[in-house]
């Protein structure tokens, strides 16, 4: 996380939300997904440069969307079970 005063902190902060909520469903809970975020956000927090912050949360933005991806994939898969009769 960028520290205070920085221009991207909202925008850090922001993400880590969404990515803690998002989490808290993880499908697979043996990958412990809020853990890894955790250490991330710990690993990535003495990030000053913009360019650098921006790249992180441009990843981070690219884990939502394919988490969200997984989400959608697992909820169909599992409607697919309940409706349809495999021959």
């Amino acid at each position: 996380m960028p520290p205070l005063g920085h221009p991207l902190r909202p925008a850090a902060i922001n993400l880590y939300k969404r990515l803690h909520r998002l989490g808290r469903d993880y499908p697979e809970p043996s990958y412990d997904f809020l853990g890894k975020l955790r250490a991330a956000s710990r690993r990535n927090a003495a990030a000053t440069e913009e360019e650098e912050v921006r790249k992180w949360l441009k990843l981070g933005e690219w884990i939502y969307k394919e988490t969200e991806t997984l989400y959608s994939l697992k909820k169909y898969r599992t409607l697919r079970r309940r409706y349809v009769q495999d021959d």
